[in-house]
């Protein structure tokens, strides 16, 4: 049964399929490169077998680079350059885009948030010096931009470069005294800022095997809590990711998934980034850097 109606998201996910190669996030809408990436990830952790589609999407992406290596959300606007994790991710393992791959590499590790001196009468508690990515190039850097280019890393080997072993004190830096992460702050002038469920499923994602279980243990607990409560895609996909990184993705995963998959006819059909993420929390098991490499699509 669960088989089944995830079969029929992949079928809806090719219906956004486009000619050239790309997808689109919405029915009858233009390219979008976060779309593609996510379709090529989905596909990939779903078994590779569609190695055409795979292909061709890859191809489109490579297209969307600029000169520097970042994929930006449009061309129109180079500054928006955080889907460039996204494709890093989605060329792992690939022989064609090896060069666009490692191209994103080098922009990632060379792209650093806006830092400033922590001082005495801050207002938040954390530290702005630490560096980290931003979702716009030359601001702040925030929590889920810099979980995602630390897990673009990692899937290629480079966890142990300088820039991923910060990126690992940044996020640990925004970790919550009560467990969890939001966007990007802690305590501001006092007050203890709210967990979100996506924020922290993002975070542990990328902190798996980086930092000791100890470390993240409260986080681990709130999150496998929220999973249980939560049927929106984002939310619940990240804890699911998150929750399979460290070796305890919850038996009735695969139901929640396929309950969300559900909701679309009360809801309306999901954007195809939400439709991915459900179709790649479904088979990833464990880290989802080792599904990317070992998934069949490397070519």
């Amino acid at each position: 049964m669960y088989e089944k109606k995830i079969e029929r998201a992949i079928l809806i996910l090719h219906e956004r399929l486009l000619p050239d190669g790309g997808f689109v996030e919405l029915p009858k809408a233009m390219y979008r490169v976060d779309a593609t990436a996510w379709a090529i990830i989905a596909l990939a952790t779903a078994g590779g077998s569609d190695r055409n589609a795979i292909a061709a999407a890859r191809t489109r992406l490579a297209a969307s680079q600029m000169k520097d290596g970042r994929v930006s959300l449009s061309k129109e606007y180079p500054p928006a350059c955080w889907p460039t994790a996204l494709a890093v991710l989605a060329w792992q393992g690939s022989m064609v885009e090896r060069n666009a791959h490692a191209l994103a590499i080098s922009f990632l590790l060379n792209t650093v948030g806006r830092m400033s001196k922590k001082t005495p009468d801050s207002p938040v508690a954390d530290d702005p010096s630490i560096k980290g990515w931003p979702w716009i190039e030359n601001t702040s850097s925030w929590v889920e931009p810099t979980a995602l280019a630390l897990l673009a890393l990692r899937t290629a080997g480079h966890e142990g470069h300088p820039r991923a072993r910060e990126a690992v004190r940044m996020l640990m830096n925004r970790q919550l005294p009560h467990g969890g992460w939001n966007y990007g702050n802690t305590v501001v002038y006092g007050q203890e800022l709210y967990q979100q469920p996506g924020s922290t499923g993002i975070a542990l994602a990328a902190l798996a095997g980086q930092v000791d279980r100890a470390e993240v243990r409260k986080s681990l607990d709130y999150l496998r809590n929220q999973a249980e409560r939560y049927r929106s895609p984002f939310s619940l996909c990240w804890a699911l990711l998150a929750l399979s990184a460290w070796g305890e993705k919850p038996d009735q995963g695969r139901a929640w998934i396929i309950e969300s998959l559900d909701l679309q006819g009360r809801r309306g059909v999901y954007g195809t980034s939400l439709l991915c993420l459900l179709i790649a929390s479904f088979f990833v098991d464990g880290d989802i850097s080792k599904s990317l490499e070992s998934c069949g699509a490397q070519k």
